[in-house]
């Protein structure tokens, strides 16, 4: 009996390190601290985390199920590049579920609702004012998610967050450009006055307007660093 529960705690500990292993993977590859095309060395990995090599070729495996990794047969692992062909569908589809969130949350926003979104946008301003862009990105992530929430819809924005990975990639080159998160701020501001107003016309069109600015980068990201697509 003591041999099948140290066997469980053991099996139990190991599945344990592969998700933490699995976390911090896919956070360093979704916020491009591990650029595309870049390899992962399995070796390095495991000693970082005191394990053995299992748990992180578990969640190597996990991470190639989700398109954010390539095994290379004989030579290893890197870091998948972005699948350009699939953001315009990607984008499509976000922008589709968002409009109905906002039009929703400006219908029957409450004054706490409102009073938490616009405190949301200025902590954007703060992170732009750090040039913080990592604090930013979970601000915009926040923002987006209160929306859904106000909108009495918060399982969208988790949906949303299963297809997005890819985009997140890209959105995270996009951030540095020239004047971009001073303009995602200023419509995010647009957007929340919107739902104050209680004009899911308006707050509609913003929304859309907000998300096709992703894709009006593509092209020019693209061209600008052809490495990290496919």
């Amino acid at each position: 009996m003591s041999r099948m529960t140290n066997g469980s705690s053991s099996e139990d500990g190991a599945r344990t390190a592969s998700q933490a292993i699995h976390r911090r993977l896919r956070d360093e590859i979704v916020s491009m601290r591990r650029l595309p095309g870049s390899w992962i060395n399995e070796k390095e990995i495991a000693a970082d985390c005191g394990v053995s090599r299992t748990p992180v070729r578990e969640a190597l495996l996990r991470l190639a199920d989700e398109r954010l990794v390539e095994i290379v047969p004989k030579s290893g692992t890197i870091v998948a590049r972005i699948p350009a062909a699939v953001l315009p569908d990607i984008i499509m589809a976000r922008r589709a579920l968002e409009r109905q969130t906002v039009t929703m949350a400006a219908e029957k926003a409450l004054g706490s609702e409102i009073a938490n979104l616009r405190a949301i946008v200025e902590r954007q301003r703060e992170a732009e004012a750090a040039g913080d862009t990592a604090a930013f990105h979970v601000a915009d992530e926040a923002m987006h998610a209160a929306i859904a929430a106000t909108a009495g819809h918060a399982t969208i924005w988790s949906m949303i967050e299963q297809i997005k990975v890819q985009l997140d990639r890209y959105r995270r080159l996009t951030l540095p450009r020239p004047h971009r998160i001073a303009r995602a701020i200023e419509e995010h501001a647009g957007i929340v006055e919107a739902i104050a107003a209680h004009d899911p016309e308006l707050a509609g069109r913003l929304m859309d307007a907000h998300l096709d600015g992703l894709s009006d980068l593509l092209d020019k990201l693209h061209e600008m660093e052809p490495d990290y697509f496919a």
